[in-house]
C-alpha cells in the first residue's frame, strides 16, 4: 500500500480565514445589509396597508353599530297626499294614535318645508313644489330596549288613515348589517393575505441569507453546533427586522388615521364633512382601532420569526439529506 504523499492537498493545513460572521463577538446572521433594509422597508409596507385594512374594517364596525342603533330607536309614518283626503287632517290623527303606543318617547310631525328640502339633493334648490304630491313624515321616537307592538299599530293606523305606511326601518337595518359584514370581512381577508405575502418575503429572505451563510452554516455543524441553535440564529435576526419593520408601518398607519381624523374634525362645517360623517361617524377607531393596529404589527414580526425558523430547519435537513 502506498502511503499518501505528504504534499497532497487533503493534508494540507487551511490557512484561509473564518467567514467574517463566525469571529468572535459577530452575529451568525449579518442584520444591517442591503438584503436586510430591503426587507425591513417591504415588511413595513405590507403592515402599513395591513394596519390599515384592520382600522378600516374596525371603522365600519363602528360606524354600522351607531347606524343601527340609531336606525333601531327610530320609526318613520309615511302619509302619502291623497286630493279625497284632508292630508292634515291624517297627519294629527296619525301622531295621535301613535302617542298612545307603549314604548314610543317621543312623535314629530316633518313640516312640509323640511320635507321639500330633502328633496333638494336631487331636484335642486329654488323650485316650487307645491303641486307635487311630496309625501309627509312623522318621526317616532322609541324608547331604549322598548318592543312596542308594531303589527297591531300598523293594521290600526292602515284603517283610520289608509294613505299612511309604517317603516320600522327593519329592511334597512338589515341591509347595514350585511353592508357592515361584507366591509369587515373584506378587511380581514386583505390582512389576511398581507401577512401571507409578508410570510412568502421571509421565506425568501430567509433562503437567500442560507445560501450566502453556506459556509458558516457547514464550519458550525463541524464544531458540534446543532440544528436548533442555527435556527434560532436566523429567527432571532428576523424577529428584530418584523418587529422594526412592523413598528414602522404600524406607526405610519397610526399617523395616517389620526391625521384623517384631525382633517375630518376641521372640515366638519362642510357639506362633504357632513357625508362622511353621516357614513363614517366621527372618522374615529376608538382604542380598539389602535389595538387592532399594534397586534398587526406584532402578528408581523411573529410571522418573520416563525416562518424563519422553520424554513432554516426546512433547508438544514436538505443539506443534511444531501450530504448523506
Amino acid at each position: 500500500m502506498s502511503m499518501p504523499d505528504p504534499g497532497h492537498p487533503d493534508l494540507e493545513r487551511d490557512d484561509r480565514p473564518l467567514p467574517s460572521n463566525l469571529r468572535r463577538d459577530q452575529p451568525l446572521v449579518p442584520i444591517d445589509t442591503v438584503a436586510g433594509r430591503a426587507l425591513m422597508a417591504v415588511i413595513a409596507i405590507l403592515t402599513f396597508l395591513a394596519a390599515l385594512s384592520a382600522g378600516a374594517a374596525v371603522l365600519a364596525a363602528r360606524a354600522s353599530e351607531q347606524w343601527r342603533g340609531a336606525v333601531a330607536n327610530e320609526m318613520t309614518i309615511q302619509i302619502r297626499p291623497d286630493s279625497r283626503r284632508d292630508i292634515e287632517a291624517d297627519i294629527a290623527r296619525a301622531v295621535a294614535m301613535a302617542r298612545t303606543v307603549d314604548g314610543v318617547a317621543s312623535v314629530q310631525p316633518v313640516p312640509r318645508a323640511e320635507s321639500d328640502k330633502l328633496l333638494e339633493p336631487w331636484l335642486g334648490t329654488g323650485l316650487d313644489l307645491v303641486e307635487l304630491p311630496v309625501p309627509r313624515l312623522i318621526v317616532l321616537k322609541l324608547r331604549s330596549g322598548a318592543g312596542p307592538d308594531l303589527a297591531a299599530f300598523g293594521a290600526a293606523l292602515r284603517r283610520e288613515v289608509p294613505t299612511a305606511i309604517l317603516d320600522d326601518h327593519r329592511l334597512w337595518i338589515r341591509r347595514l348589517s350585511t353592508m357592515a359584514s361584507t366591509i369587515i370581512l373584506s378587511g380581514a381577508a386583505v390582512v389576511l393575505l398581507v401577512l401571507a405575502a409578508a410570510a412568502l418575503a421571509v421565506a425568501f429572505a430567509t433562503r437567500g441569507a442560507m445560501a450566502g451563510s453556506r459556509d458558516s452554516v457547514e464550519v458550525l455543524h463541524l464544531v458540534g453546533a446543532d440544528d436548533a441553535f442555527i435556527a434560532r440564529e436566523f429567527q432571532s435576526r428576523f424577529v428584530r427586522l418584523g418587529l422594526r419593520g412592523g413598528a414602522v408601518g404600524g406607526a405610519a398607519a397610526i399617523l395616517v388615521i389620526a391625521l384623517l381624523g384631525i382633517l375630518s374634525s376641521r372640515w366638519s362645517a362642510e357639506p362633504e364633512a357632513e357625508q362622511l360623517q353621516a357614513m363614517f361617524g366621527a372618522f374615529e377607531i376608538g382604542w380598539a382601532g389602535y389595538v387592532a393596529v399594534v397586534l398587526v404589527a406584532v402578528v408581523v414580526a411573529a410571522i418573520a420569526g416563525l416562518v424563519s425558523r422553520i424554513t432554516v430547519r426546512h433547508h438544514l435537513r436538505d443539506l443534511a439529506g444531501g450530504a448523506a
